[in-house]
């Protein structure tokens, strides 16, 4: 059974002047190396997969400009994920709508999230999860950060890799399920989508536990903005 810390969190009112390499570092003088990071992308959409990413950086190679994917324009985060892959060590998972919806996306998300971790080539002493949960059935230490995107390198990376992997799915998507404008929205509930699901109904890819294509029971997506 591995070991856990508990959540980090910054202060109220603490400015996160943007991710660096302390909490891999910390851990490293604790004698837990390496140190990865894990990030998901897609809880809040009506259809798609979950994508989570891990990874370890090489400290000495560490791709300069690394934030939160969501501070980052289109093309710096494409370019970012080649660098990322090029330097460092890499896995990536996902949960489909049809795990999401015999679950939830909580445990859809952090189930990506462990066998992201699982997947990688090295393992790792420590991980550095986004959020404030640590994903279940990890073979080491984990460590919740909460906006660890932000504040994190590793998580910064997985947040970068994780959000490039799905885009790319959804716009593959969009080649099979032409109708509902997947590659414009990732799946996201704007107007454009909410009206392809009234013309057309819903396809595979859609996650019938969110509302509004669940027509009774409670609401059980997560209120975030895209990622």
């Amino acid at each position: 059974m591995s070991r856990r810390t508990q959540p980090d969190s910054p202060f109220l009112f603490d400015t996160i002047e943007g991710p660096d390499f302390s909490f891999e570092l910390a851990g490293r003088r604790d004698g837990l190396w390496p140190v990865a990071g894990t990030d998901e992308a897609g809880r809040g959409p009506l259809a798609g997969p979950v994508v989570a990413a891990a990874v370890i950086l090489d400290p000495d190679n560490i791709p300069e400009g690394l934030n939160d994917s969501k501070q980052l324009s289109i093309a710096r985060r494409e370019e970012l994920f080649d660098l990322i892959l090029s330097s460092s060590i890499v896995s990536i998972a996902s949960s489909g709508a049809g795990r999401i919806d015999g679950t939830d996306i909580r445990k859809a998300s952090l189930d990506a999230m462990r066998r992201a971790v699982h997947g990688l080539s090295l393992r790792p002493a420590l991980v550095l999860a986004d959020g404030r949960d640590i994903p279940p059935g990890l073979a080491c230490i984990g460590k919740a950060v909460v906006k660890g995107d932000a504040r994190s390198l590793s998580i910064a990376a997985a947040s970068i890799i994780a959000k490039v992997a799905r885009d790319r799915m959804m716009t593959r998507a969009d080649l099979v399920f032409p109708a509902y404008g997947f590659a414009t929205h990732a799946g996201y509930a704007t107007k454009r989508h909410r009206n392809a699901i009234d013309d057309h109904g819903p396809c595979p890819l859609h996650r019938m536990t969110f509302r509004p294509l669940r027509q009774d029971g409670p609401e059980t997506q997560d209120e975030e903005l895209p990622d």
